[in-house]
Parts: structure tokens; C-alpha cells; sequence
């Protein structure tokens, strides 16, 4: 059996960093470990339509900073704003640390991978084709700057009796390259049949620590993707 890791746990602390940002001891890592992934799922099950890319909580002293990046995030703040003011009383209701929360717009969703494979899930959900929901989103990341894309589904297919795995790659994707900076996602598809998984690998560029212009460019995505410079 191949030994597979996943790209973004190998890039840590190279060209990325956590979605989770504090520190703890004892049986206080549990409780805020807990309060993490409840906080998530809250906020993924909530507003599911807002194209939410990731949750970033970070936890500077009796804070808790809840960044959301999303494709729409008007969705999420709502009219003049009441939306974000439930969202954040229930927040607050999940941690006894006073919450804030930021949105994050993502400008440009066709190089997400999670917004990527969600996009191809729901796609598989609405019975549309597998091939040619993975062709489209093969062409559109391209087509916004994507330097190479590799996108897999898994599972019964069609409705075929048998599972299997189909794959569409375009470009380059180096999976062994530190440096290069690849966003990777895994999402569920329920169809009528079963399960199907969607995997999704974007290559971005390679992120060299001598280029200034690559520096700089990280720098601006770095707010919309939560990626940054590597570490020398």
C-alpha cells in the first residue's frame, strides 16, 4: 500500500501554518480543543450557502478570534449586519472567552481547493456527471492563475455497482516539493447510491526565500488564504 501525507500537515511551519493559533496545558488543551471543533461545525452547518473556504480560531489571552474565510460573505453577515450578531451571541454561548469575529472575503474561488471539491461534490449531489464537473473546475482554476490542478472522485460513480476512482490532473502538482505552495482539500458527496469522496490538489506557485517578488505575492494572498512566507 502506498504511504500517503497529507500536503498540508507536510508543509507546516514551512509554508503554512495552523488553522488552530494557542496554547494550553493540561486539561485545558481538551476543553479548548473541544470548543474548536464545536465552533467549527457550527458555523460550517449554519450558513453551508456562504461557500466557507476554513475557520481560523485563534486565542490571545481570555480572547477568542474567530476568522471565517468565505467566497460570499455577505450570506454570513446578512441585512445591515444581523446575521453576524447571532452568529457571534451563539459563539459566545460555545466558549467562556469573549469572542470576536472577522470575515474574511476569498476573492478568487476557483483556486480554493476546498471550495473546489465542495463545488464538485455538490455537483455530484445534483446528479450532474462526474467528468464534466471535474473538466469545468479543471479549466476555471487554470484559467485564474492556477499553475497545475488534480482533482480525484471515489466511490460509486454513476451509480456503477463497483466503486473506483477517477482522476483529472492538468499542470504541474509537485506533491514532494516543500516549497511549493499546493492547498489541499477532501470533501463527502452523499448521492442516492452512497458516499463518494472528492479530493482536490492546487499547485500556486513555489515560494522561494531569496525571491522578493514571491515574498510580496504570498504577503497579499496571505490574507485571503491564511498561507505564509516560508521559514528559513
Amino acid at each position: 500500500m502506498g504511504h500517503k501525507s497529507n500536503p498540508i500537515g507536510m508543509r507546516l511551519q514551512i509554508n503554512r501554518t495552523w488553522d488552530s493559533r494557542w496554547y494550553a496545558e493540561g486539561h485545558e488543551y481538551g476543553r479548548l480543543l473541544m470548543e474548536d471543533l464545536k465552533i467549527r461545525k457550527y458555523i460550517m452547518e449554519t450558513v453551508p450557502q456562504a461557500a466557507i473556504s476554513k475557520v481560523v480560531i485563534e486565542r490571545p489571552a481570555k480572547l477568542c478570534r474567530v476568522s471565517v474565510y468565505a467566497a460570499r460573505p455577505g450570506v454570513i453577515i446578512g441585512k445591515k449586519g444581523a446575521d453576524i450578531e447571532k452568529l457571534r451571541k451563539k459563539l459566545g454561548e460555545m466558549t467562556d472567552s469573549d469572542v470576536s469575529l472577522n470575515i474574511v472575503e476569498i476573492r478568487k474561488p476557483e483556486v480554493d481547493a476546498r471550495l473546489v471539491a465542495q463545488s464538485v461534490a455538490d455537483q455530484l449531489e445534483r446528479r450532474i456527471a462526474f467528468r464534466r464537473a471535474m473538466k469545468r473546475a479543471v479549466q476555471s482554476a487554470l484559467r485564474l492563475g492556477a499553475e497545475g490542478i488534480k482533482i480525484t472522485c471515489g466511490g460509486r460513480l454513476g451509480g456503477a455497482e463497483i466503486a473506483r476512482t477517477e482522476w483529472y490532473r492538468e499542470g504541474r502538482v509537485p506533491l514532494h516539493t516543500l516549497r511549493a505552495n499546493v492547498d489541499y482539500a477532501e470533501v463527502s458527496a452523499h448521492t442516492a447510491y452512497g458516499v463518494c469522496g472528492v479530493k482536490c490538489w492546487i499547485f500556486k506557485g513555489e515560494i522561494m526565500a531569496h525571491d522578493p517578488t514571491a515574498q510580496d505575492r504570498l504577503m497579499v494572498e496571505a490574507q485571503t488564504s491564511g498561507v505564509r512566507p516560508a521559514q528559513r
